[in-house]
């Protein structure tokens, strides 16, 4: 007890410690040196409190851990990740990474002024929508486009200004539940909008919709099951069939196409989705989408249409707070632009470079991974290369599985968890997978100058001594 009062008493006081060398030269605010310093003055009374001894050098060993906990403070919060997962949109991990192109966009708009809401030619107040309302229309077919912050965004916009009030009728095979426990029809009382499922869970016929239709409806509402799938004994009502039914009683039709796609995936090996395009051809009013999705662009809520329902939605109170910054819109008007040509879409848009990745491509990329790695940590691991597929996540073809290949590692004196939390750790975090005790690396999300940095980390953390 008296060793323990004793130790107390040599605690140094903050003032003391700010001017050592160590932490008088370090970088940082004086408040978050102050806050360092307190918060390993506090670890050690607590370590001494609780019985066991300090280091010989009390004072050096306060001073280190302040200074870790300072250079911890000072390292900014989101910060960039490499993906080693496999899974293309990591909802986690920001989900889309963008283009070369659109962040060179981010970088002129953000560094100066811009004209998001000054028309040039006339010198008079222009709309921030107008710098991708012609690009959308041209790209979709759509008479007119507005974009928001987010889809659920757009999703509860368009509702609110369609069919505030009034019911809108649904297929209970549709009233899916997003990440967060999100759910559409949530979405729906938010926008003072009233349900009426008609349907089964497998099973809905366009009948279904017209027996529902009474005085209250003013909305016929369409959901892309995105994230999900029913197979075997299903049945769905086609866009064209509800835009009939729509005309005919004379409401309009909305759809939410969830992850959206601007252009057809199946001649690349994938399932075939519906494109917006398809959804305007038919005739829909409104169409919602995802930006940071299969698009490969920036979170963003875009929805195209009618210029009746596209005015509507855009001046209702609404959209105004929900409405896109100007970053945002301008990483979104180059990954557009990208669209105006196929190819060049598949070779700039990085989620589309990693979903048309050949297996080939990744057995070759594994190879020369594992090559370079493997001299490194003869050592510490072995390493492997297996078969795995990887998914498309996010949200988006669910049931879609992407044949490749990945680095596989056993450790050698590190648990598979101890390793992936120093990646995790790392100045330049790592996020990999887990799978039969072994670390699985996979390439088809990291990007090609991201390589070496995995390498490097993956080294320096099998090196570290375990504690």
């Amino acid at each position: 007890m008296n060793k323990s009062i004793d130790d107390l008493k040599k605690l140094p006081s903050i003032d003391s410690l700010l001017l050592k060398p160590q932490l008088a030269a370090a970088s940082g605010p004086h408040c978050l040196k102050v806050e360092a310093a307190q918060e390993a003055v506090d670890a050690c009374r607590k370590q001494i409190l609780q019985g066991d001894s300090p280091q010989d050098d009390m004072v050096a060993s306060i001073v280190a851990d302040a200074s870790q906990r300072l250079a911890a403070k000072a390292h900014p919060s989101l910060r960039e990740v490499i993906n080693a997962t496999g899974t293309l949109l990591h909802t986690n991990l920001g989900r889309a990474p963008l283009s070369e192109a659109a962040l060179q966009s981010i970088n002129t708009v953000a560094r100066s002024y811009s004209n998001l809401e000054l028309n040039l030619k006339t010198g008079k107040r222009g709309h921030r929508y107008s710098h991708i309302d012609t690009l959308l229309c041209r790209l979709t077919g759509a008479e007119a486009a507005a974009v928001v912050n987010n889809n659920a965004g757009a999703v509860l916009l368009a509702l609110t200004a369609l069919a505030q009030g009034d019911e809108a009728i649904v297929s209970r095979g549709e009233l899916v539940e997003i990440g967060g426990a999100f759910r559409i029809p949530d979405v729906m009382e938010a926008g003072g909008v009233l349900l009426r499922e008609v349907g089964t869970t497998n099973k809905t016929h366009l009948g279904d919709y017209e027996t529902a239709i009474n005085d209250n409806t003013g909305l016929l509402l369409k959901i892309h099951t995105s994230n999900y799938r029913i197979v075997g004994f299903t049945d769905s009502v086609p866009a064209a069939d509800m835009v009939a039914l729509g005309k005919q009683h004379k409401i309009p039709v909305m759809e939410d196409l969830g992850s959206g796609m601007l252009f057809d995936l199946s001649p690349y090996g994938l399932p075939k989705e519906p494109t917006v395009k398809e959804g305007v051809a038919a005739g829909i009013d409104v169409l919602t989408f995802s930006g940071d999705k299969l698009l490969g662009g920036p979170q963003a809520g875009l929805i195209v249409g009618k210029k009746w329902a596209i005015d509507k939605i855009r001046n209702h109170p609404l959209a105004r707070a929900l409405r896109i910054d100007k970053l945002t819109l301008a990483a979104l008007e180059t990954t557009l632009s990208h669209y105006l040509d196929e190819q060049q879409a598949l070779d700039e848009i990085p989620v589309l470079r990693m979903l048309n990745m050949s297996v080939e491509c990744l057995e070759q990329r594994s190879q020369t991974f594992k090559e370079q790695l493997q001299q490194q940590v003869t050592q510490t691991c072995t390493v492997e290369i297996i078969r795995e597929d990887s998914c498309v996540g996010g949200g988006a073809l669910p049931i879609t599985n992407l044949p490749g290949a990945a680095v596989a590692l056993t450790p050698l004196h590190l648990t598979p968890d101890q390793l992936t939390n120093r990646l995790r750790s790392a100045e330049q975090a790592v996020v990999a997978r887990i799978q039969d005790d072994r670390v699985i690396i996979n390439l088809r999300t990291v990007l090609a100058n991201q390589e070496a940095t995995v390498i490097e980390t993956l080294v320096s953390s099998l090196q570290q001594k375990s504690n």
